[in-house]
């Protein structure tokens, strides 16, 4: 995975103001990939919990769209934080999983560090700034002893929303 190719799976990144805050999100993915020994990450499943078919990239480009969208409506966001955190909230799931045979499992890292953690290291380690790394903390049930900020409060929802509607019975 190169730049060009997070481009291509994750176009939301363009819309970045800030050069700095791009570059350290590309960086964040590009170094979780190494760390965590993936060539391709097109078919990873965005969870474990619940049997689905969708893929780790649709849900992060589903939380992040969600996010913009809730986000161009209110005067209180960084739209900055609001892209990049949604973009990176999973990240730590690139350390959390591996792949085995034809499966993915819980990779024995992920067994000790949930993903929330990790995508925090990851993402202060890439030089993104603090706020986008609480997101990622923040973003699950390690952020109930928290305070969350806007942007994590939001991110968190949208992440549990795409999650939801995942696993429900889709009963008409």
């Amino acid at each position: 995975m190169n730049k060009e190719y997070f481009e291509r799976i994750f176009p939301e990144v363009k819309k970045i103001k800030s050069k700095s805050i791009r570059k350290a999100v590309v960086n964040t993915w590009l170094l979780a990939m190494k760390r965590g020994k993936w060539k391709k990450i097109d078919n990873i499943p965005f969870t474990l919990l619940i049997k689905t078919k969708k893929t780790l990239i649709k849900h992060t480009r589903t939380v992040t769209c969600m996010a913009m969208a809730i986000a161009k409506e209110r005067s209180d966001m960084n739209m900055d934080f609001v892209i990049a955190g949604g973009l990176v909230h999973d990240v730590g799931k690139l350390l959390e999983y591996e792949k085995k045979g034809k499966k993915y499992v819980k990779s024995s890292y992920g067994k000790l560090i949930r993903h929330p953690v990790s995508g925090y290291a990851l993402a202060i380690e890439s030089g993104l700034p603090v706020e986008i790394a609480h997101i990622i903390a923040a973003h699950s049930i390690e952020g109930e002893k928290v305070e969350r900020s806007n942007e994590a409060i939001l991110i968190n929802h949208c992440d549990f929303i795409d999650f939801d509607i995942e696993k429900s019975p889709k009963k008409m």
